[in-house]
């Protein structure tokens, strides 16, 4: 018998075992042969090198992390946050409105002060007022005098859900201020929880150099013969009137007889097409009456005020398609 040589350690099929060594009827080659392929000798070491390089994978991985944490703590890095601001995913449900309606009705006691009313001033401070409060005057001392003209609501300083500070804009004996109003908010409530701040007046701001503009003197001539009959059907309201100075699809109410016109003092209408940007300045007289319903002399109150109007050229005229009041000074015509 010819034996195979045990050089050889590929995996063999099946049938070369069960068939080559059939006539020898010996049980123990068979079963030597099938101990021989069920665990081939190279699929071992292969899983050996699979396990290394998947641990080599994660030491790198480890590192990498281990590597960017520590440079994260050197360099005060922080990582990008999805979370939306806490004044943007929160609304702080202070009653603004009502809030602003109640510092008004406080600053028109507060804001108004003279020895001869003071026990009426510190009556109508207590419904404001935390109960108790130890000071009914909140600060006055009371002497000299406080006078409001006139108040409005410039702004809220929301803090919380429950604090607010309302800015008055006022004018109190003749000069203008702010003045901060602390509110307290609870429960439906509304309380002045601590002493106002008298604040500076907005400051001036210097208002930019009207525009350079190439005026069209032949229009602003035209104009300044047109608009005295078109401002004067404005005064009264007559829409039968105002009905031919505007253009088509244009609808205006007029001043329903409030003032009446005086002239017509300056246009500005630049160089353009069919439709033109102008502002013209106009003088109204104010009708009324004096002090106790006498008339100073015959005189009549007037005031000099500036549109800005639209206007369009149709059949070889102009007609007005919107008048708003206008943020440039009017000019001569």
């Amino acid at each position: 018998m010819v034996r195979r040589s045990t050089v050889d350690r590929s995996p063999q099929p099946t049938v070369y075992s069960a068939g080559s060594d059939a006539g020898t009827g010996d049980p123990a080659q068979d079963g030597g042969a099938s101990r021989r392929y069920a665990a081939p000798g190279w699929r071992g070491a292969g899983g050996r090198w699979l396990v290394w390089t998947f641990r080599i994978v994660v030491w790198v991985v480890l590192l990498v992390i281990g590597y960017r944490g520590v440079m994260a703590i050197v360099l005060n890095e922080t990582p990008p946050s999805h979370t939306p601001p806490a004044h943007v995913a929160k609304v702080s449900g202070f009653p603004v409105h009502l809030a602003s309606a109640y510092a008004l009705q406080f600053g028109d006691v507060y804001l108004n002060a003279s020895p001869a009313t003071a026990s009426q001033r510190a009556s109508e401070l207590a419904s404001f007022l935390p109960t108790g409060a130890s000071d009914p005057q909140l600060g006055w001392n009371g002497g000299g005098a406080l006078a409001l003209q006139s108040e409005q609501v410039a702004g809220v300083r929301v803090e919380d859900a429950h604090h607010a500070v309302v800015i008055l804009l006022a004018r109190v004996n003749g000069k203008m201020m702010e003045l901060g109003v602390p509110v307290y908010a609870a429960a439906g409530g509304l309380v002045i929880s601590g002493e106002p701040a008298w604040l500076p007046a907005p400051k001036p701001a210097a208002a930019p150099a009207a525009p350079q503009v190439n005026p069209d003197s032949a229009a602003e001539s035209e104009l300044a013969r047109q608009l005295p009959a078109f401002f004067a059907a404005y005064a009264t309201g007559d829409q039968s009137t105002l009905g031919r100075f505007l253009a088509p699809g244009t609808s205006l109410t007029g001043l329903g007889g409030s003032v009446a016109f005086g002239s017509v003092t300056g246009v500005t209408a630049p160089v353009g097409g069919t439709v033109r940007h102008i502002v013209a300045t106009v003088v109204w007289k104010i009708p009324g009456q004096g002090a106790n319903g006498v008339r100073a002399g015959n005189s009549t109150a007037s005031l000099e005020m500036t549109y800005a109007l639209t206007i369009v050229r149709q059949h070889g005229t102009w007609y007005v398609q919107s008048i708003a009041p206008s943020t440039e000074a009017g000019g001569p015509p």
